[in-house]
């Protein structure tokens, strides 16, 4: 248990210099971050999550050809100015909710050389104070309060926390890999390792990091000594590798960063890492809206149920000449 009351995160780092490869030509000129998952851009899905757990100072740490993303969260006064002439109040309220969702600043990364090289990029904005870290890959229900009860876990035992999720085991080396001890708290488990993407053979667990994160400032003068790993690339992983393995030190004084706990998470996540699990959280999240969700269950399962080809499809080949 952490000794004394732990310091308010306030603020939210939040990755986006990636170029988004596994999607060209559609992120030639746009970010991977603004393709729309339903009527709202990826990006934005993670903000409102940081926000809606009280963070109010958002950075997002981007990369070339990433203005989209400030245009996105800027407020736009001629648009503005369109929806307020027609009366379209509803349309009007979601533009505004978009730009004053939260107090939001840039910083670049430059040469993209991993996700602990970004988080590094955040250093003298976050300072010396406690930080959250939210990967825009994976997208958490906002009926799962996932960041909420991850901040509770820092404010019981201070130092860092990370996100878990079991995955089949044959799926592990796709991920960073936690060896786990129980804990008092049945909320949490003590992080005793942390392997990224290990050989299936080699992990010690099937409880893969996913991407949301609460962390101590110590991580910043970890990350200045963590050399590159997979990839050639500085891994947050490895930085918290060693703040977690870190030995107690002389009269049993816990490291200036503290221990690193974990939140093993069962709700729905939905992954637009890649193409496929990219259009099936499209899907589910569609299938869910009340106002889409409805018409759009009923089409898609006519279009199941018809081999693809929907039912006006369906009647229309079926009364085409037998040449076919």
């Amino acid at each position: 248990m952490a000794e004394g009351p732990q310091r308010r995160v306030v603020t939210a780092v939040i990755p986006a210099a990636g170029l988004g490869t596994r999607f060209l030509p559609a992120t030639k000129a746009t970010p991977k971050e603004m393709l729309p998952v339903v009527d709202k851009p990826a990006i934005q899905y993670v903000v409102e999550e940081a926000v809606a757990a009280g963070l109010t100072d958002v950075l997002l740490v981007t990369g070339r050809n990433k203005t989209t993303l400030e245009n996105h969260f800027d407020r736009n006064w001629e648009l503005e100015a369109s929806l307020r002439g027609k009366g379209d109040d509803e349309r009007l309220r979601l533009v505004r909710d978009v730009a004053g969702a939260a107090d939001v600043h840039y910083i670049r990364q430059g040469k993209p050389r991993g996700l602990g090289h970004a988080v590094l990029c955040a250093s003298r904005h976050v300072g010396d104070e406690p930080f959250a870290v939210l990967l825009g890959d994976d997208l958490i229900d906002p009926r799962d309060a996932l960041l909420s009860t991850m901040l509770d876990v820092r404010e019981r035992h201070g130092g860092s926390v990370v996100a878990l999720m079991r995955v089949p085991r044959d799926q592990i080396n796709l991920y960073g890999c936690a060896a786990v001890a129980e804990t008092d708290d049945g909320t949490a488990v003590r992080i005793t390792d942390l392997v990224e993407k290990p050989p299936v053979a080699e992990a010690p667990s099937d409880l893969a990091v996913i991407g949301r994160y609460v962390i101590d400032p110590g991580v910043f003068a970890v990350l200045r000594e963590t050399a590159p790993g997979r990839g050639g690339e500085i891994q947050l992983t490895d930085a918290l590798r060693t703040m977690a393995t870190a030995k107690v030190g002389p009269g049993g004084a816990i490291p200036v960063h503290g221990p690193v706990h974990g939140v093993v998470f069962e709700g729905r996540r939905y992954d637009t890492g890649d193409r496929l699990d990219y259009l099936k959280a499209v899907v589910r999240l569609a299938c869910e809206r009340d106002d889409l969700g409805p018409d759009f269950r009923d089409w898609l399962q006519d279009f199941v149920g018809t081999g693809g080809a929907g039912q006006a499809d369906a009647e229309r080949l079926s009364a085409e000449p037998a040449r076919r």
